[in-house]
């Protein structure tokens, strides 16, 4: 297969610009379902660079299998064994190029649930997020061209125009944002059976320019955690422990979730009673990509459209830690643009943005004219 000049670009930013890969570096990397032969690219880069990898290749049909017939000690063995290895790498690539998003919709609840408590969290969380240098990004599949409703072809020029922008200068223009978050106390959010309040006061707030996740484009810190109040009606569907939840909408009473509405309020709710932090907020992060302007049905894309916020439930990061742990890191959309019903941020009492864009003059540079 001959490769796109394009996947070339992007493996050099993967390898040299989101992980800086240097010498004797060792890299995990995650290739899960088709991905072209974006892999095998990638793996030169990093020899180029200097760096070791050490491929993982993972077939959702098979773990689907595995999960279906696991037990809990299979599943620490298995935790054993990676978190060993992860315990030993500098950097991290995961490339996800699944075609079926719902390829575990009928794994029982219960074993996700063990999976993520067993084997997700002490890998990924613990040691992934918190001792390497990472980045996850998902590869243009026909499948995800369905989720999408797009052209193979369509979608894939969409995903390098979002993949691909210059990240550098959205570092920069990133940096008033940052600012002001760290200066903030109060924050209110109003839409459509909207009305959150809650504060920041004291959280770092974190840019994210590509060097995490690809697509990117957000700015992120965490609530106080006990300081949430109000409601929030999430306008953008969410695929979570393979089932599409819509219209989720979540009261809070001084940080807790204390009432949870949704297409599937059951299953909803079970996932807010994984532990006690999933009642609690982990992350607040207000979204900039300029290239993303809907929902596709992927979080890393949904999360990053320009003119939305994610608010989510569960478990914080290091780097902008309010103490809330838990299993359950559930990125849910709220989107400001017109076309979503419109709405405002406020940061102590001064309107920062509207509609999905930024009023404030130092924050213009985020608008999505003058990120392209």
């Amino acid at each position: 297969m001959i490769a796109d000049e394009r996947q070339i670009r992007l493996a050099k930013n993967l390898v040299n610009y989101s992980v800086k890969v240097g010498k004797g570096d060792k890299v995990w990397l995650d290739v899960i379902g088709d991905c072209g032969n974006l892999a095998e690219i990638v793996i030169k880069e990093i020899y180029a660079a200097g760096g070791v990898p050490f491929v993982n290749v993972v077939d959702r049909r098979l773990l689907r299998a595995t999960l279906l017939n696991c037990d809990e000690q299979q599943l620490k063995i298995m935790s054993e064994r990676d978190c060993a290895l992860m315990d030993k790498m500098d950097c991290y690539i995961g490339i996800r190029g699944g075609n079926n998003s719902y390829e575990l919709s009928d794994v029982p609840e219960e074993k996700l649930r063990a999976y993520e408590t067993i084997y997700s969290t002490p890998v990924h969380s613990d040691r992934r997020v918190a001792k390497t240098r990472w980045v996850i990004l998902r590869y243009p599949t026909e499948g995800i061209s369905q989720l999408a409703g797009m052209s193979t072809e369509a979608f894939e020029d969409y995903y390098f125009d979002v993949c691909c922008l210059d990240y550098g200068k959205m570092d920069r223009a990133m940096d008033a944002l940052k600012a002001l978050m760290e200066r903030t106390d109060r924050v209110r959010i109003v839409a459509p059976d909207t009305d959150l309040s809650f504060s920041i006061k004291g959280m770092p707030a974190i840019k994210c320019a590509g060097d995490c996740n690809i697509p990117d484009g957000e700015v992120y810190t965490a609530p106080v955690k006990d300081s949430v109040n109000g409601f929030v009606h999430y306008n953008v569907p969410s695929i979570e422990s393979d089932f599409r939840f819509e219209d989720v909408r979540l009261e809070f009473k001084n940080g807790k979730i204390v009432q949870v509405s949704a297409n599937n309020t059951p299953k909803a709710t079970a996932l807010f009673n994984l532990d006690e932090g999933a009642r609690y907020v982990g992350e607040f992060a207000i979204g900039v990509n300029p290239y993303v302007t809907r929902p596709i049905g992927d979080i890393l894309f949904d999360e990053k459209i320009s003119g939305s916020i994610h608010f989510t439930p569960g478990c914080c990061y290091d780097d902008a830690s309010n103490g809330n742990k838990s299993a359950l890191h559930w990125d849910l959309v709220l989107c400001q643009t017109p076309e979503y019903g419109g709405g405002e941020i406020y940061f102590d009492d001064v309107l920062i943005r509207k509609d999905g864009r930024f009023v404030l003059a130092e924050l213009e540079g985020l608008n999505p004219e003058n990120l392209k």
